[in-house]
């Protein structure tokens, strides 16, 4: 076995682009996702360590006396659309101090985009493609490389060789638990959510999602449209070692794309959770019925993350969201109900939006008024239905398509004959004050702080980060 690092690259400060986010961006506050796209095939290689830098505040400098110390012969980085120029100078930098090391690249970006990933940067010897656990544990097994599927890579000559798809995972139970290497590499408290309870902890029970939303990255590139899940006893074994390992950790959260797409198997789930005593929270669509969410919350259920994305019911058509806003609202006043608090997740600038639409959107976020919400841009990644929508109507210019800014900043790509980038751009500050500068919703806030000494200082914390992150984007915007 090669001696193998998985690395996700020192990056821009307080950028989230990790192996678990789903964007990539730097965030309205501190927020760190488990790298677990990295750890699950650092989890097949014996031996293996994985760094994970941007949370570890560890620098290229730091990485590089490592490399010098441990004397890696193969390097797997995960990269990302907005990360890829950054990744690729850590790779030169690598290569440079050891030339005889491999470098691979994982990730989205190089699953869709192998050959012209390739061909920009040299430094990189070969790319995953799709699914590639099975195909990482097996290049660092020393299997030659022309036996193995799922990868593109580089000959002797230096030809582009791209060989046959790997066969997606049907037995998910194959995969070792990524708890195990989350102990072995990672100081737990480095990971913030701003709407987790601190210190947390995230795996997935499953990959793939149901719905075709055409923005939606992972299930688009790697994941697949068919959810593919681990059987209800693999998941339960894991959350025990998980406390055995972590008796600290407050909330475990599900980060599979919609873990209420199998309702039986959610509750069979939360029932054995109910057993453990354990809190914790998910990613669902906003139509889970009020019969389920009562098993789910009877069970230790705290929060749902649920994308809404808009209030226009046509912009939700528009991006194969295959949701009503109706039952959408029913959804999150029987959540109200049952006091499952709900994160929501808002888009500005997909396709249809208007002025008007816009202000539906606030409107509607103010009405069904979950606890908390994020905002994002829409973000036309390649590989997504998105992407070539927005190229082939002219809404993206193919030569200026950056995701993020110089500091990690998100920008909006997308424009519209009767809505620029910059009125796009806007919205999403709009939005937010609308939401959280509202009388209710600042008492609410006050209350919690007042109940906790603990969410007190988190949420003085959060406060002056979210000011400070509406400082860099006035920055962006003029």
């Amino acid at each position: 076995m090669m001696k193998t690092l998985f690395l996700q690259a020192p990056s821009f400060e307080g950028f989230d682009g990790g192996a678990g986010s789903r964007y990539q961006a730097k965030r309205e506050i501190k927020s760190f996702w488990f790298p677990t796209w990295l750890a699950q095939p650092a989890a097949l290689v014996p031996g293996s360590k994985l760094i994970d830098a941007p949370p570890a505040r560890i620098s290229l400098k730091d990485l590089l006396d490592d490399q010098a110390k441990e004397g890696y012969e193969l390097c797997v980085m995960h990269t990302s659309t907005p990360s890829f120029a950054s990744d690729v100078k850590v790779a030169e930098a690598m290569k440079q101090q050891n030339p005889k090391l491999k470098i691979g690249f994982i990730g989205a970006k190089v699953a869709v985009e192998a050959e012209k990933s390739l061909k920009a940067a040299p430094v990189v010897d070969f790319v995953a493609r799709n699914e590639f656990d099975f195909t990482i544990k097996e290049v660092a097994e020393g299997r030659p490389w022309a036996e193995i599927d799922g990868i593109s890579y580089r000959d002797e000559a230096g030809e582009l060789v791209h060989n046959r798809d790997r066969a997606i995972l049907e037995n998910m139970d194959e995969l070792p638990f990524v708890t195990e290497v989350y102990k072995q590499n990672l100081h737990l408290e480095d990971y913030f959510i701003g709407y987790l309870q601190h210190p947390y902890v995230s795996i997935y029970t499953g990959r793939g999602c149901k719905s075709r939303c055409t923005f939606c990255l992972w299930p688009q590139t790697v994941g697949g449209h068919r959810y593919r899940t681990r059987s209800v006893e693999h998941v339960i074994e894991e959350i025990k070692l998980a406390k055995k390992h972590y008796p600290q950790v407050k909330e475990f959260f599900f980060d599979d794309d919609t873990f209420t797409d199998d309702l039986p198997r959610a509750e069979a789930i939360a029932r054995e959770l109910g057993k453990l005593g354990v809190t914790w929270s998910c990613n669902a669509k906003a139509n889970v019925p009020y019969e389920t969410l009562k098993v789910l919350k009877e069970n230790g259920l705290r929060l749902l993350l649920v994308g809404y994305e808009s209030g226009n019911q046509q912009i939700l058509h528009n991006i194969k969201k295959g949701m009503r806003i109706e039952v959408a609202k029913k959804f999150t006043s029987d959540c109200h109900k049952l006091g499952i608090k709900i994160h929501g997740t808002f888009i500005m600038g997909l396709p249809g939006e208007t002025h008007e639409t816009i202000e539906e959107t606030i409107r509607y976020a103010t009405e069904i008024n979950p606890h908390t919400i994020q905002v994002s841009l829409a973000a036309p990644y390649p590989g997504t239905f998105l992407f070539d929508q927005a190229v082939e109507n002219g809404w993206l210019d193919i030569e200026h398509a950056e995701l993020i800014d110089e500091h990690g900043v998100q920008m909006a790509p997308l424009h519209y004959p009767h809505l620029s980038h910059t009125e796009i751009f806007q919205a999403v500050e709009v939005m937010y004050r609308r939401f959280y500068f509202r009388r209710t919703k600042i008492l609410s806030i006050l209350n919690e702080m007042i109940r906790s000494p603990q969410m007190l200082v988190r949420r003085l914390r959060e406060g002056v980060e979210f000011f400070q992150f509406l400082r860099e984007r006035h920055q962006v915007a003029g």
